[in-house]
């Protein structure tokens, strides 16, 4: 066997084991337990529009009840996924409501019909791989309608 057939083999070995133990390690997918009580939709009317909008383009980042698929428990790709379902609910969780000041759900109910007529949510890595939740521009409004906010013009 030639040194340079020998050398990839080894990279190859090493990476698949790499890939191995990398499964291992890391976050594990979660969805924390939800009170029903303190969920956005038991605490503030959603119409049916913004709804449907809500659960299609938001449901796996920001509430506590995440459809977690396959690739969100193979590593490395899994820490991206979590990273981002995490990430988003930081920001935004809406199986968690009743946490938010009156002050933060004006702001959030604002950046949600901001973020969604500029575009940057559903963000673009996730719409790769989700199609369904682009938001058409009767979804953005029905979202700006619901939250009692204008969309921004650029």
């Amino acid at each position: 066997m030639s040194t340079t057939r020998r050398v990839v083999l080894s990279a190859v070995v090493i990476m698949a084991g790499g890939f191995v133990v990398a499964q291992f390690f890391g976050p594990s997918p979660t969805n924390p337990p939800t009170d029903p009580s303190a969920v956005l939709f038991a605490r503030m009317h959603v119409p049916a529009d913004a709804a449907g909008v809500l659960q299609r383009a938001c449901r796996d980042c920001h509430p506590n009840e995440t459809t977690w698929p396959w690739y969100s428990r193979v590593a490395p790709v899994s820490w991206f996924v979590i990273d981002h379902v995490h990430h988003g609910r930081s920001h935004f969780n809406y199986s968690q409501w009743t946490k938010y000041s009156a002050e933060d759900v004006e702001r959030l109910l604002k950046a949600s019909c901001d973020l969604a007529r500029k575009g940057e949510m559903p963000i673009p890595s996730y719409l790769r791989m989700h199609a369904d939740a682009a938001l058409s521009p009767a979804d953005v409004e029905a979202v700006c309608r619901w939250t009692g906010h204008r969309p921004i013009d650029h």
